[in-house]
């Protein structure tokens, strides 16, 4: 009974579990979490963090958000799946809810932020054939450099990042990659007739939140139109709130012809993923000849409800954009040569740490988790930091003054 206890309490003990009968395609943090709610974490010691992860965004209402729970648990006593063999009594009052919500005339239903994006290329290749009028297996999407929207095949064929893609050959044609940031590198490659899409991220994540100049969104939109080309916004990370505007894509009052959600339209408590166009986009696919049996599940469709309108009720997005304002200018104030860059939208945010004096960002990670901080490398020296957009002002000061003292640490 003893050596139970013992274990249940020893990190190392999960940590070896893992790595002995566990995939090694991840590289965690060495802390084991067993508890959340808010802005807060618990490890398996009790010890507890503040969370500046957010599970890549999929908990900006925070963790275990008790009105989304409430939602869970009250449906999951009902029914849960069904597939769509059958109709269901939620499932069109999602679809009315969430398409009335950002104002699209369809949505079809995933459960993964890369089903949304692989789902988004089949509508715009179905569309590019039967609407513009492209021959038959020659339509094309245009991506750009640093893009990262999953792991599969598909989404791996776009990647620029060499650990994402070697090795996993040969890829899916019909792909066509430009740099960011670059409106007339885009307007060289929409000029191809057979071009149905370009398929971006408002705001890079995965690459180190990258946020492009001032107009690029609206330039993009107006490009797209130009050349009857359907503009794709991937907000699985940076919608629902976590910018600072309800998507990335309201800052610059575009809106999209296919829209991709994720990660937080569940709050984290389940994968919850959607697509939503106009009926010109979405009716060129028929029945057969797209889905997922958990898809639109009675479960996920609650969960969603209950995610979004959490979003609306607790101004998340307006908390986002002042409270990110904040940390950015804290962190823009932080004396020394660790830190060269600081960049950001809303909660989405990140720094880059000067490796040329050695620095290195995970032992960075590594203090700030001992200093009850939890933030994850990405690309090597950039750190990103993106809390639950519930956090507190006094919260957020309270993280400020735990990151400034472990980057002052390492001058």
């Amino acid at each position: 009974m003893s050596a139970i206890s013992h274990e249940t309490y020893n990190p190392e003990y999960f940590i070896q579990l893992e790595d002995k009968y566990g995939a090694h395609n991840y590289h965690p943090l060495p802390v084991v979490l067993e508890r959340g709610s808010g802005v807060y974490l618990w490890d398996v010691e009790g010890k507890k963090y503040y969370d500046f992860l957010s599970a890549y965004s999929a908990v900006n209402q925070g963790h275990c958000h008790p009105k989304i729970i409430d939602a869970l648990v009250g449906q999951a006593q009902q029914l849960t799946l069904t597939s769509r063999a059958f109709y269901n009594n939620v499932l069109g009052e999602y679809e009315a809810y969430i398409t009335k919500y950002f104002g699209y005339d369809k949505v079809l239903p995933m459960n993964t932020g890369v089903e949304g994006g692989e789902t988004a290329i089949k509508l715009a290749r179905k569309w590019g054939y039967n609407v513009k009028g492209i021959e038959e297996n020659k339509a094309k999407v245009v991506f750009v450099a640093g893009n990262f929207w999953g792991r599969t095949i598909a989404a791996i064929s776009a990647s620029t990042d060499p650990s994402s893609y070697t090795g996993f050959g040969p890829f899916v044609p019909g792909y066509v990659v430009i740099p960011y940031n670059d409106l007339k590198a885009l307007e060289t490659a929409l000029q191809d007739k057979d071009v149905c899409a370009f398929m971006f991220e408002p705001i890079q994540g995965e690459a180190g939140v990258v946020v492009p100049h001032d107009g690029y969104i609206a330039g993009v939109r107006e490009l797209c139109s130009k050349y009857n080309v359907l503009m794709i916004a991937d907000e699985v990370q940076t919608g629902l709130c976590r910018t600072g505007k309800m998507l990335a894509c309201d800052h610059e009052n575009v809106k999209p012809d296919i829209l991709i959600l994720g990660k937080a339209l569940s709050g984290g408590v389940f994968p919850v993923s959607a697509v939503l166009c106009n009926d010109n986009v979405m009716l060129t696919i028929k029945p057969g000849e797209h889905g997922s049996t958990f898809g639109g599940n009675p479960l996920a469709c609650k969960v969603a409800m209950a995610a979004l309108k959490v979003l609306k009720d607790e101004n998340l997005a307006e908390r986002a954009e002042y409270l990110g304002n904040i940390l950015r200018k804290e962190l823009r104030a932080i004396k020394g040569n660790v830190i060269t860059t600081v960049r950001g939208k809303g909660l989405l945010n990140a720094i880059v740490i000067n490796e040329k004096e050695g620095k290195n960002a995970w032992d960075i990670c590594i203090d700030l988790m001992k200093n009850g901080l939890l933030a994850k490398p990405t690309h090597g020296n950039i750190i990103r930091f993106a809390p639950p957009l519930v956090m507190t002002e006094e919260e957020l000061r309270d993280c400020i003054e735990i990151i400034k003292k472990t980057i002052l640490s390492f001058e």
